[in-house]
């Protein structure tokens, strides 16, 4: 997807939502897991993920304009699990082909290796998007940015408490860490191929960061669950054509583990996307 078709995409939705996909077992309805285990017995795991997955995508799809599957809560179920990943893509390039899908796997490594993991995600999935840690530097990052019409998003400042650890730390002139990663990084990519982690919770910190990445998309987990505040990110994150992917994951597949649970998910979504609305539209947009 271009990011002429991502901002379309927003306009036309009044939304920048993305929903993350984050299936875990331990926490889906047990009525998924029970009607699994009915058709399946004990090889109900990627039935139980997929079907979670459709039934949420079904009823979120109005209000967001995008999905991020994190891989993590699907490669832990081995085979099955990756098999509903794919599955899950496949579902959502065939029933929903204008959603931006953003594959949360942050992979990064010597060159050789990110070809790998670029072919991976940009050729066999077809995913958008692919997060990507930086620390390796430009030859880990570079592979991924080949392909025409997607995605890396690098992080850059995360919303959870050990980012301070390293993100924050300031070299002798004062620049920290993830100031440095957002200069650099325009050297390999751009606005168009490029965007950046920032959580929800940096608060008034998107003004530092606007400074130095003023058209960049900034995917932002963090709001709800995590406590992070979609007003003040809007305040200080938003550009003249949005710039924004706000991510909400367990705030919204996880509202309910009742039968509901699909239908609470989209009200949850549904006032998420209200709210956008109303930021857009303070934002002239």
């Amino acid at each position: 997807m271009t990011r002429t078709e991502l901002i379309e995409q927003i306009r036309e939705k009044r939304s920048f939502l993305c929903v993350g996909l984050d299936t875990d077992l331990n926490k889906i309805p047990q009525c998924i897991i029970n009607e699994a285990k009915a058709k399946d017995g004990e090889d109900y795991v990627f039935r139980a993920l997929c079907e979670f997955n459709a039934l949420i995508i079904d009823a979120t799809a109005p209000y967001c304009v995008a999905y991020k599957p994190n891989l993590a809560f699907y490669e832990a179920y081995g085979m099955d699990g990756i098999l509903a990943f794919e599955a899950t893509i496949y579902y959502l390039k065939e029933e929903y082909p204008n959603h931006f899908i953003i594959a949360d796997a942050k992979r990064g490594d010597i060159g050789n290796t990110s070809k790998m993991y670029a072919k991976t995600f940009f050729e066999q999935y077809d995913v958008d998007a692919l997060t990507v840690a930086p620390y390796m530097g430009e030859d880990s990052v570079t592979p991924f940015l080949g392909y025409d019409d997607k995605w890396v998003i690098l992080l850059a400042l995360t919303s959870n408490k050990g980012s301070h650890d390293f993100q924050l730390t300031e070299d002798k002139d004062g620049e920290r860490l993830f100031e440095k990663v957002l200069k650099q990084s325009q050297q390999w990519g751009n606005d168009e191929n490029m965007m950046y982690v920032v959580g929800a919770t940096q608060g008034q910190m998107f003004e530092d960061i606007r400074k130095i990445v003023p058209n960049h998309f900034l995917l932002v987990p963090g709001v709800g669950a995590q406590g992070g505040s979609l007003e003040e990110v809007c305040k200080y994150g938003m550009n003249k054509d949005c710039g924004l992917l706000v991510n909400s994951s367990r705030g919204i597949i996880y509202a309910s583990n009742g039968e509901d649970f699909a239908k609470v998910a989209a009200q949850k979504a549904q006032e998420l996307q209200q709210q956008m609305d109303i930021e857009l539209i303070k934002a002239g947009l």
